[in-house]
């Protein structure tokens, strides 16, 4: 019976429950329909703008929704969302309801009232918004809208692909890449914290044929530049074994070019050169293919992103790099779309780039505050997961919305909380998180706490702690808006945590508590003229422009969320952009009458037209105003123009280039400077003219094309074949001629070789061509600034690559026409050298008329020629007859005359190989010519040394391997100073050594091209300097042993008187070109006598070899018998047995014991009497010298 009663009872209450299932189904069925009712919540979204709410709005949304809206963009866009209104159930870390923002890089959890107000974009073209709400309490949930956004790329870095050819970045087709011989290069990059390959590239440039010319990388021996299969190691410039590139943004600029061989790294705001011969006069070829990363597999791609690639075919100096703006675009490639074919996956938007821009205009909706808000925004927590995602924006950081309209007091809170309960992170942070917004809760001040963050304690934290105690450390950042004035002192905040830490949670104590306000962002000065103060976090300033006051810039003091500190934003010079023409009226008036220039001011003022001038298109309008801009400078004095000289000609230069102008001629006149542009046919041009005269009552000039003024200041004649030997392509370019007159020289300054300038300047240029070697002069005719009573003019033209790219005076191809006279100079702009300009200490050779220069060319070229024969016949005999090189003195004239046979052989021929003009060789020719000029000078000196340990210090001297250690300083000593000179050069030897115009005429006619030394401290040292040592020597050397000779000699009673004077004449003569005496003429080659020693200088040291030969070889009586022994027959052979041989043969075997002895006939001319006297004097003492160790050296 029991079991049937249970068995009813169970059936009745299974019959009810079925019935309450299909009630409770049907419920959330209708509910479920009725909320889809309200609005469809999981669409597509791609209009470029709309608007979308949570289901019901602005009614509460309905329980157990589960929405997602997808916006989609076209590529090249990005999203833009803004909550209008925004209200969810607030809970630590939205675990209730919550909406989910995923822009691309990283979701965020959004909940509570916070967002409101907030925009957020995308990184890409897709954004993802996703809602949901739990089975329990309704809020009245979020409007908002969204705005697609066309992105600049310089919103934008791009992700370096990292498998060739695939998703691969590239210039852009459109863009063509012209041959290049120099360019500058900038880019930004990161590299990957985690990467620690050493061997990538950063980007690459091929041919078609997908041959490198240029790349960038870094291998295990450091960073590189690869131009044309050359790969240069920037070991100096970049670290080695460190990397440069960073997780962070770097930028680097390189500058190559290969007329230098010199490669600039511009990092970190330090530029360093690093030398590369190897790139000399390379040359990358154009129409290639550019592409970001590696070109091959064979090297990886750098592991990161890159941004703002730039590329200029043209050199940019260090102060440039340094002032070198986002606004300056690369003529070759610039960070802009247009340049670029980038795949969309590659791109990506993000904060803080530096040349990053505003996307759209800030939102007019005013940011959630507590001031709005009332009591729901007192403690409130915005509880984020563990590891909080700081709310960010994809625009830079000025247009950030996510602040305190009253920029608000901001406290850093870090607390040490401890328990002994095995609670995950996540828990430690509810826990921590509740606790907060019951401690501030209904307090006096109207406080919130945002972005806690949660980490286990560190051993020094929880030291005193049992091992059974978990410590925890938090940190959280508490917004106080001081909407009533009220202070809040740190010490407040304190005790307020410290009084409520009984009520925490799960047994958790408060050990504990730091609190500290968030510092203000410093004042400072950024850009220049900007200065912005002391700033609170959040809090905009705003200042007005420079040279405004209207217009304002602006610069917001940012709070990072990350580690609670403040930081400024980059400053909003939007309105500050002025036109050029704007631009070049302020600097008109900066630089007009009565306005004192410092060489500061110059340049800047240099250097904001040479910008304008670069980027803008000039017309005449504005090219009038620069031009009368470089005539108000040039009133400034030499010293405040010297620093900025060098790029106020430049720019003028490009100014006439890029000038537009209609009609067929066009003129600016202005009171320093004038300037004339004139179009000319190629095809159909016959000559030219150009003239510039005053004008009647005025102080500007007045330029005129193809007439002839008498009274003009200066005027150019072009001939009918200046286009002659033009290329096609060159021809087919010229389309103008460009005429610059400068009434103030104060622009050209030669810094190593300052000139009396004394006539205007005048310039003509035709298009952007080098033309030279032309079959025809150019005629050019420059009044004098005052009369030339003795003119003694040079005519010389301003060449830009002379010292070191800052320009200098060149005589080269130019010369003075007869026509001139004391008023003007006559110039026909279109060579002869002699022995003197070695040692021309006063560098005036080419003040000497042209008919002694061509006597003293001939007197050169003759000279040199028979002193090298002679000095060949010298070294001949003594190689050629093994008994005349026994002694020490013959060894050492074997020495001089090789030294003399290279010197006159290579001087003869310098002139032929600078004719070639090649460089490197012409180096080579005038680095060997001064070392054998040393070595000459050297073995003379050694002559002398020799002399006076043979002559003075007879006894008591012994010097083992005497020859050898005369070899190692007569070659050695030499070779040491060019080392030494060529290493100073600093691998740049064309500073040094190189080709230049000697022998030209006071009037600038004439001259040939030499390879020699160009740098003036170099030849005083190294040729006048070293000389004049050796010439010291020699002197007292040959009176010390003139005295000798004459003291002994004059003991002998068997000859005459005549026969004393005429034997020590022989020796005087012998030893004063044996010892280079002669050389000294080049000390007294001074004003008036400059003529008579020049004369004396070129025709005995041209001869020197000569008269070696005749002194100490041919007259020679053991030399006169080796030739008749070998070289004669019949009566004036000599017998082998004659007594001669035999005696010279005893003598010669004694004299190589006998270092007294073996000076003997080579050096005086002495007989064989005194000398085989002198030796069997010796002989016993110098047995007896050579066993004493102390004198042995």
């Amino acid at each position: 019976m029991m079991s049937h009663v249970s068995e009813m009872w169970c059936y009745h209450w299974k019959w009810k429950l079925q019935h309450c299932l299909c009630l409770f189904t049907t419920y959330i069925i209708c509910m479920q329909q009725a909320a889809h009712g309200c609005y469809d919540c999981r669409t597509v979204l791609t209009d470029s703008s709309g608007i979308f709410t949570s289901p019901c709005f602005p009614s509460d949304y309905p329980n157990s929704q589960a929405c997602k809206w997808i916006i989609r963009a076209p590529h090249g866009f990005i999203i833009q969302l803004t909550f209008i209104d925004f209200d969810i159930e607030e809970a630590p870390g939205c675990i209730y309801d919550s909406l989910t923002l995923d822009n691309g890089e990283s979701p965020m959890n959004l909940c509570g009232i916070t967002a409101k107000g907030l925009s957020y974009n995308s990184t890409g073209n897709e954004m993802i918004v996703s809602f949901k709400s739990d089975f329990s309490i309704q809020k009245k949930g979020f409007n908002a809208s969204y705005v697609r956004i066309a992105v600049s790329l310089r919103n934008q870095k791009v992700i370096i692909p990292q498998v060739p050819d695939i998703d691969a970045v590239s210039v852009a087709e459109t863009v063509s890449v012209p041959e290049l011989r120099q360019f500058t290069l900038c880019f930004e990059a990161t590299k990957g914290n985690s990467d620690d390959n050493d061997d990538w590239k950063v980007f690459s440039y091929t041919d078609a044929l997908l041959t490198e010319l240029l790349s960038f990388g870094k291998t295990t021996k450091g960073h590189f530049l690869s131009i044309s299969g050359t790969q240069c190691i920037l070991k100096n410039a970049l670290p080695r074994n460190a990397e440069f590139f960073t997780g962070t943004f770097q930028q680097l600029c390189v500058v190559w070019d290969s007329f230098s061989g010199t490669i600039g790294i511009y990092a970190k705001s330090t530029y360093h050169v690093v030398s590369c011969p190897e790139i000399f006069d390379k040359v990358i070829p154009g129409e290639g293919r550019l592409v970001l990363g590696s070109n091959s597999n064979e090297v990886s791609s750098l592991n990161g992103d890159i941004y703002n690639f730039r590329l200029w075919n043209f050199t940019m100096n260090a102060q440039t790099l340094a002032n070198l703006s986002c606004d300056v675009k690369g003529n070759i490639v610039d960070w802009e779309n247009e340049f670029w074919s980038i795949p969309t996956s590659a791109l990506k938007a993000e904060n803080n780039l530096s040349c990053g821009s505003y996307l759209i205009p800030s939102s007019s909706i005013e940011p959630t505050s507590c001031a709005n808000l009332g009591s729901l925004c007192q403690a409130t927590v915005n509880a984020t997961t563990p590891t909080p995602p700081t709310v960010t924006t994809n625009m830079p950081d000025t247009n950030r919305n996510d602040k305190p309209n009253n920029g608000g007091l901001f406290y850093r809170i870090s607390i040490i909380v401890s328990s002994s309960n095995p609670n995950s992170v996540s828990k430690v942070h509810d826990v921590v998180a509740e606790w907060l917004n019951r401690t501030f809760q209904n307090w006096n001040y109207t406080v919130y706490v945002v972005n806690i963050s949660i980490h286990p304690a560190s051993i020094r934290e929880g030291a005193r702690q049992k091992r059974s105690i978990k410590s925890f450390s938090a940190l959280a950042l508490l917004v106080y808006n001081a909407t009533n004035n009220i202070n809040l002192e740190e010490e407040d905040i304190r005790q307020k945590l410290i009084s409520n830490n009984r009520t925490m949670e799960e047994g958790y104590q408060l050990h504990t508590v730091d609190v500290d306000p968030v510092e203000k962002c410093l004042a400072e000065e950024n850009p220049p003229n900007y200065f912005w103060p002391d700033t609170r976090p959040t809090v905009t300033n705003i200042t007005f422009c420079h040279g405004s006051s209207v217009q304002t810039a602006s610069r917001t003091c940012y709070l990072g969320l990350q580690n609670y500190t403040s930081y400024w934003g980059q400053p909003d010079l939007r309105n500050c952009t002025e036109n050029a023409a704007d631009i070049a009226n302020q600097l008109l008036n900066l630089t007009g009458e009565g306005q004192q220039l410092t060489s500061d001011k110059v340049n800047d003022v240099v250097q904001k037209l040479k910008k304008i001038v670069n980027d803008e298109e000039i017309d005449e309008s504005l090219g009038s105003t620069v031009v009368t801009i470089f005539s108000n400078i040039l009133t400034s004095s030499d010293s405040v123009l010297a620093a900025s000289s060098s790029e106020a000609l430049k720019t003028i230069d490009a100014l006439a280039l890029k000038i537009h102008f209609a009609g067929p001629s066009m003129t600016i006149s202005t009171r320093n400077l004038a300037l004339g542009v004139s179009s000319i046919n190629s095809t159909s041009f016959k000559g030219g003219s150009f003239s510039v005269s005053p004008q009647n009552n005025a102080s500007d000039f007045q330029i005129d094309f193809d007439k002839d003024q008498t009274s003009a200041f200066a005027s150019v004649v072009l001939p009918p074949s200046l286009l002659k030997n033009l290329s096609q392509d060159e021809f087919e370019v010229i389309s103008r001629a460009q005429f610059t007159f400068f009434n103030k020289n104060g622009l050209f300054q030669d810094a190593e070789n300052p000139a009396n300038l004394t006539s205007f300047v005048v310039a003509c240029s035709i298009g952007n061509l080098t033309i030279q070697d032309l079959q025809d002069y150019v005629k050019v005719t420059i009044k004098h600034t005052k009369i030339q009573e003795d003119p003694k003019p040079t005519c010389v033209f301003w060449d830009m690559n002379k010292n070191g790219g800052n320009g200098g005076w060149n005589p080269a191809g130019c010369q003075v026409d007869a026509e001139s006279n004391e008023n003007e100079t006559v110039c026909l702009c279109n060579h002869l050298t002699h022995f003197g300009v070695l040692m021309d200490l006063q560098r005036t050779v080419t003040q000497i008329d042209p008919q002694n220069t061509k006597v003293l060319t001939f007197i050169t070229y003759i000279g040199c020629g028979i002193s090298a024969i002679f000095s060949a016949a010298t070294l001949l005999t003594y190689i050629a007859f093994e008994k005349l090189r026994r002694d020490y003195p013959s060894k050492i004239l074997m020495n001089l005359s090789t030294a003399l046979l290279f010197l006159n052989l290579i001087f003869l021929l310098d002139g032929w190989i600078a004719s070639f003009d090649i460089d490197g060789l012409c180096i080579a020719v005038a680095a060997l010519l001064h070392f054998f000029l040393l070595a000459t000078f050297t073995w003379m000196g050694l002559e002398a040394v020799h002399m006076y340990i043979a002559l003075v210090k007879v006894f008591n001297t012994y010097i083992r391997r005497y020859i050898l250690k005369f070899c190692i300083v007569g070659w050695g000593l030499p070779a040491l100073v060019i080392a030494i000179v060529l290493a100073s050069a600093n691998t740049n030897a064309s500073h040094v050594y190189g080709k230049e115009l000697y022998g030209r005429s006071a009037n600038g006619q004439g001259g040939d091209d030499f390879c020699w030394i160009k740098n003036e401290v170099v030849f005083y040292v190294t040729c006048a300097g070293y000389f004049g040592i050796m010439f010291l020597m020699n002197v007292a050397m040959f009176i010390v042993v003139m005295v000798q000779i004459c003291g002994r000699n004059g003991k002998r009673t068997n000859r005459s008187l005549k026969e004393e004077i005429l034997r020590n004449l022989r020796s005087v003569v012998s030893l004063t070109f044996l010892l280079g005496m002669t050389w000294g003429f080049a000390f007294f080659a001074w004003g008036p006598l400059t003529l008579p020693f020049l004369y004396l200088f070129s025709i005995f040291n041209s001869l020197q070899g000569l008269f070696i030969f005749v002194f100490h070889c041919a007259m020679k009586e053991n030399v006169q018998k080796q030739w008749r022994r070998h070289l004669c027959c019949g009566r004036f052979r000599l017998a082998d047995n004659s007594d001669w041989s035999k005696t010279a043969t005893n003598i010669i075997k004694k004299s190589s014991d006998n270092l007294g002895k073996s000076l003997s006939s080579s050096s005086i001319g002495s007989n064989s009497t005194y000398l085989t006297s002198k030796s069997k004097s010796t002989t016993n003492t110098y047995c007896k010298r050579n066993s004493h160790t102390d004198n042995v050296f």
